[in-house]
């Protein structure tokens, strides 16, 4: 008795599961159903919902490769001291090995003007008249690599008398990484107020739909149908157009990238630069899609769940 029992019950909650499941299948075949039958609409919502999702996202990928394009912060950190001609090699080693023991300093690395004069005859078009030149004009490099206090280490390292010039480019590090601060905060609030939008353009194609089928809700609610069995096909609707929308932004941006990628290899190139764009990965899209579905399921529950407050029978 007690087994027939518990058989019972395992049978009663596997067929409520089937059932739940065959519900939500249903309601995601509805919807793709209703797609289809106002194919226009469908795609016109989707392609509106596309280009607000790709303004923000396009805004925040040209920021993150003008961040990669101007070189990582180590290299941005790195002090520049060039020494009078008259500083030997030997001298500027031992200058060297003694402010690497500095406690501000990271490294010290020597470019001796051989050496410096074979990196520009490398890296500009000035090899036949470097040729030419019968002394070396160029002066020992140091480059210090700073630990901390980029500045004040860059004060001090001028004071030797064995400096020249000294080049420090945290200054303009620091100007440009407030303006990349600041896009990525201009950026942030389009796609706050450009996702809001896209929630309102998803509950405006779902209200359509609603008004669609509304006498069949209507006949849903007066057989006493919960809210949560009506809501769902339209639920679906909204997240399917999101996921849509997702994927058609991303492949607004991934044209917009080959259409850009010429004109930047040949700007890259005059600063001797092989910079390729970069977009998303695959984390980062796959985190793009799901997102504009839940801005799509959001603004169809709160379409949905309005109408139905508003339709509920007096029980």
């Amino acid at each position: 008795m007690n087994t027939n029992s518990i058989d019972h019950e395992k049978g009663l909650h596997h067929s409520g599961f089937r059932t739940y499941f065959d519900h939500h299948l249903f309601s995601l075949l509805r919807s793709l159903g209703n797609m289809l039958r106002k194919p226009i609409g469908s795609l016109l919502t989707i392609a509106v919902m596309a280009i607000a999702l790709a303004l923000p996202l396009g805004l925040l990928a040209s920021l993150a490769n003008v961040e990669r394009f101007t070189g990582n912060v180590q290299e941005s950190r790195e002090i520049s001291v060039f020494l009078k001609p008259d500083v030997s090699v030997g001298a500027a080693g031992a200058l060297a090995d003694q402010w690497r023991a500095l406690p501000d300093v990271a490294d010290v690395k020597l470019v001796t003007p051989e050496e410096g004069l074979a990196q520009l005859r490398e890296t500009t078009q000035l090899g036949t008249t470097i040729e030419n030149i019968e002394s070396n004009p160029l002066p020992s490099l140091l480059v210090v690599t700073p630990r901390r206090n980029e500045n004040k280490l860059a004060q001090t390292l001028s004071t030797s008398p064995e400096v020249d010039v000294v080049q420090h480019d945290k200054a303009w590090r620091d100007r440009l990484n407030g303006w990349i601060g600041f896009g990525r905060n201009i950026a942030l609030v389009l796609a706050t107020l450009l996702g809001l939008g896209a929630v309102l353009i998803v509950g405006n194609a779902v209200r359509a739909d609603i008004q669609a089928h509304r006498e069949e809700i209507g006949v849903l609610q007066h057989l006493g149908a919960t809210d949560g069995f009506i809501r769902r096909p339209f639920l679906y609707l909204g997240a399917v157009l999101g996921l849509l929308a997702g994927a058609a932004a991303l492949g607004l941006l991934t044209a917009a990238n080959y259409w850009l990628q010429p004109s930047l290899t040949e700007l890259a190139a005059s600063y001797g630069s092989r910079f390729m764009i970069q977009g998303f990965n695959v984390v980062q899209a796959t985190g793009i899609v799901l997102v504009a579905g839940l801005l799509g399921w959001i603004g169809a529950g709160l379409v949905t769940g309005h109408y139905l407050r508003d339709t509920r029978p007096n029980q």
